[in-house]
């Protein structure tokens, strides 16, 4: 599931979620739920994470293992 790929993403850069949250203009408890998978990630949030690690929607959302974005 694409939570699982955001923690990865983020420990892979290293920030924590205090970083990325305030990236997206929200707490970290909201982002730590993201990451949990215990509420739905809006999409203009899938967007920005996207765009920041330059990976696409369909890998950050599990639709595919491919990181590339197509430009």
């Amino acid at each position: 599931m694409y939570f699982q790929r955001i923690r990865d993403l983020r420990e892979d850069a290293d920030l924590t979620q205090t970083a990325v949250a305030r990236l997206l203009g929200i707490q970290q408890t909201v982002y730590s739920r993201y990451e949990r998978g215990f509420q739905t990630i809006p999409l203009e949030h899938l967007i920005k994470l996207a765009d920041y690690y330059d990976v696409s929607l369909d890998y950050l959302t599990g639709r595919t293992r491919r990181m590339e974005v197509n430009k």
